[in-house]
């Protein structure tokens, strides 16, 4: 079961930096990223992904707009 979690917050980790790089709204970048975060946080794994969510998170607010 754990194996099948982190796979999931894999998945949204890239599909947010998938969706950045394709131009999609950066909200659904940050979405994607706060999913992960909170999959995470239920699975007892917050302390692995958050440096990765708020590393995403500061470029993201660093883009200009």
């Amino acid at each position: 079961m754990e194996a099948d979690v982190r796979e999931r917050i894999q998945k949204l980790l890239v599909t947010g930096d998938n969706r950045l790089k394709q131009g999609v709204d950066p909200t659904k970048a940050r979405e994607s990223w706060e999913q992960a975060l909170a999959l995470a946080r239920e699975a007892g794994l917050e302390d692995r992904i958050r440096p990765l969510v708020e590393v995403r998170l500061h470029d993201l607010n660093a883009r200009p707009d």
